[in-house]
Parts: C-alpha cells; structure tokens; sequence
C-alpha cells in the first residue's frame, strides 16, 4: 500500500476510534452510533471486495474513508451540513461521480474489458443507472436514521432530497461521460482511475490486455 493512501486510511480510523471513545464516555449516544458506523464504512468495502473476489486500489480505499470521514463524522457530528450550506452538495456530487466510475468500471468488467462487447453509451447509461440508485438508497437511509434515531439528516425535508438528486444525477452523468471518452481512447488524464484499477484487478480484465499485446 503506498504510503500516502495508508496514512491517510489509518488516520482517519484512528480519528474514528477515539472520538467514538469519547462519546462513549460521555454518554452521547447518537455520535457513539454515527462514529462506529463511520469506522465500519471504511474497512467494510475492502473486505466485500475481497469476499467477491476483487480488489481495490488503496487509494480507492483511502478515497472512500475520506468521503464517509466528510459524510457522517464532519457532516452529522461536527454539523458541517448546518454550518456550510454547501457541504451536502459538494458530496452528494463527489459520491455520485465516484460511484458512476465504479459502476461502470464493474460494467466494464462483465465483459472483461471487450470494448467492443456493447456500445460505449450503453456502458455509460448503465454506470449513470448505478450511480443514481445508489444516491436513492441514500435519500432512503436519510430517511431512516431522521425516523429511526430522530437525527435531522434530510434537513429541509423534499427540497433537500429533490437537490441532492438533481446534484447526483449531475455527477452521474460526468462519471458516465468520462467512462465513454475512456473506451474511445480520448480520456487523456481522466483515464488515470480507470487504468488504475483495471490494472489492479488484470485477471478481470483480460481482452484488455490480451488486446494491448496484438498492438
């Protein structure tokens, strides 16, 4: 693991940890429970990914950690959603521009890197697709937690949900769009993350590079 993305994955659950220590010691229940939420949600993608037989990047990793860090820790703990109104949209579009590079690299994966095996637009349609349910199940665990926990995560109720899709369907459709470009060889540096973990999963992509020895 480079040393950077290692530092930067083992300070955040370490941040975790404690503050989850401390709130325990305090007896402030709902920080105890979105603390150790937030620490699950950084070591949980790496071992579903491992159970399912692929592996991520550590900067993915570290890219992640630092996003459920934003979210739940800074977001619902420190009330940065209250004291920067741009804080729920910056990572509303953040997640869905990550989750639809995700997605389509997974899309990219079913057909083993064969960028012939469906159009480039189908493969972005169907990342866009994935990113925008995933922001969905977000609205939804919102709701949950604001019913369940009596936490105020929805804010402002409809408006808040209808702009935090509409800033995810924006993103989503960046994240497909850069996917498109990639399969036409024109990303240029936008292809960096999509080499990245194709080069990190090669037994997964394997016309890939069965195609990059034919050249």
């Amino acid at each position: 693991m480079p040393a950077a993305s290692a530092i930067v994955l083992a300070a955040i659950r370490i941040l975790l940890a404690f503050e989850a220590g401390i709130a325990l010691l305090r007896g402030v229940w709902p920080a105890v429970f979105v603390t150790f939420a937030a620490l699950l949600l950084t070591v949980l993608p790496g071992r579903l990914a491992n159970r399912i037989g692929l592996r991520l990047p550590p900067s993915f990793l570290a890219a992640i950690a630092l996003f459920v860090l934003a979210t739940l820790y800074l977001g619902e703990v420190q009330d940065f959603y209250n004291r920067f109104w741009w804080w729920d949209l910056a990572l509303h579009f953040g997640s869905a521009m990550g989750f639809g590079i995700l997605g389509f690299l997974l899309v990219f994966m079913l057909f083993q890197g064969d960028r012939y095996a469906a159009p480039p637009w189908a493969v972005g349609a169907l990342s866009f697709c994935l990113a925008m349910t995933v922001g969905v199940l977000w609205e939804i665990f919102e709701y949950a937690m604001d019913s369940l926990f009596g936490l105020q995560m929805m804010k402002s109720g409809l408006p808040d949900t209808m702009g935090d899709l509409v800033v995810d369907a924006v993103g989503a459709a960046l994240a497909a769009l850069a996917g498109v470009v990639y399969l036409l060889d024109r990303a240029g540096r936008l292809a960096v993350p999509f080499d990245l973990f194709i080069e990190t999963n090669r037994s997964r992509f394997r016309k890939v590079f069965a195609r990059k020895k034919r050249r």
